[in-house]
């Protein structure tokens, strides 16, 4: 338990530099933008904007993730990642309309932009990102919510690579639409990032089954096991990015229940999927024949 406390409390302290760093920068973005009238550095400080939002969410996760279990919330706070990866898709993907409707604006109707503004701005840019980058991706990167933030911060990179290039442009040919279109080059990679965290933190949400386990092999590994005659009313979900988790009814012979032998086949179920599958939160409900004719109601995937 310490060993997971430890490594929450750096993640926490990664994710608060970084925080304090993008802020800062955010903030001189915003002033510089409005000086020169840059829409690509407005369109930067949005992101910034979003990825503040989204370090300061990934810290509030962090910490109720470390609040203990309780009656009311039996698996704790875990799946706080999830909601803070999922508020970061939604930021991300209002923030692009916004700065889209903008830059059609601006490709309509040019105004004057300083491309050294730009240039030099997105080289402190290149800077602050980066550094925020390796501070965090020096930590735990099992979380979706770590993940997260950490797209956000590559995404930023990637962003400030195509205002340089827009406030060269305008330096060497003076076409002022190239702030708009660095802006829309921005816009691609705030959608790409938030529909990744939607996509990712969505599945969890609804408890798809999680990536790489096919039910259909469990079930006939689970099938294999001595004793075990039909499996039904199979689950594989994931609780948060650090677990995974699957119930199932498992029937077994008759004769297992009155030789005892039932707990012996618990462990060997058990150990089918920690062995199979890396799966080794499992809750099985263990059945004599003809005892789902007792049951209200099945809620498995179709065989």
């Amino acid at each position: 338990m310490s060993r997971r406390g430890g490594t929450g409390l750096s993640r926490q302290r990664r994710l608060t530099g970084s925080l304090g760093l993008v802020s800062a920068f955010m903030v001189a973005e915003v002033v510089v933008g409005s000086l020169t009238g840059s829409l690509a550095l407005l369109a930067d400080a949005a992101h910034q904007l979003t990825d503040a939002i989204a370090l300061a969410a990934a810290v509030a996760a962090v910490v109720a993730a470390r609040r203990p279990a309780s009656n009311r919330f039996t698996f704790g706070h875990v799946r706080a990642d999830i909601l803070s990866a999922a508020l970061n898709g939604v930021l991300l993907v209002v923030a692009a309309a916004l700065v889209v409707a903008a830059a059609v604006g601006r490709l309509v109707h040019a105004s004057p932009v300083g491309g050294a503004a730009l240039v030099a701005v997105g080289c402190a840019g290149v800077v602050v990102n980066g550094a925020s980058t390796a501070l965090v991706a020096g930590g735990d990167h099992s979380s979706l919510n770590v993940r997260g933030v950490l797209a956000h911060l590559v995404t930023d990179v990637w962003a400030y690579l195509a205002t340089i290039v827009g406030g060269a442009v305008i330096l060497v040919t003076g076409w002022q639409r190239a702030d708009a279109v660095a802006s829309l080059a921005v816009v691609v990679l705030m959608l790409r990032t938030g529909w990744g965290l939607l996509r990712g933190s969505g599945r969890i949400l609804l408890l798809a089954t999680p990536a790489g386990i096919a039910l259909d092999e469990v079930r006939a590994h689970l099938l294999e096991t001595p004793h075990v005659s039909d499996v039904h009313d199979l689950h594989a979900f994931v609780v948060s990015s650090h677990l995974p988790a699957l119930s199932a009814h498992v029937v077994i012979e008759q004769g297992c229940f009155e030789d005892g032998h039932a707990p012996q086949v618990l462990d060997s179920l058990q150990a089918c999927l920690a062995g199979h599958f890396d799966l080794e939160h499992s809750t099985f409900q263990l059945e004599p024949p003809g005892h789902s004719v007792h049951e209200l109601g099945a809620h498995g995937a179709p065989r």
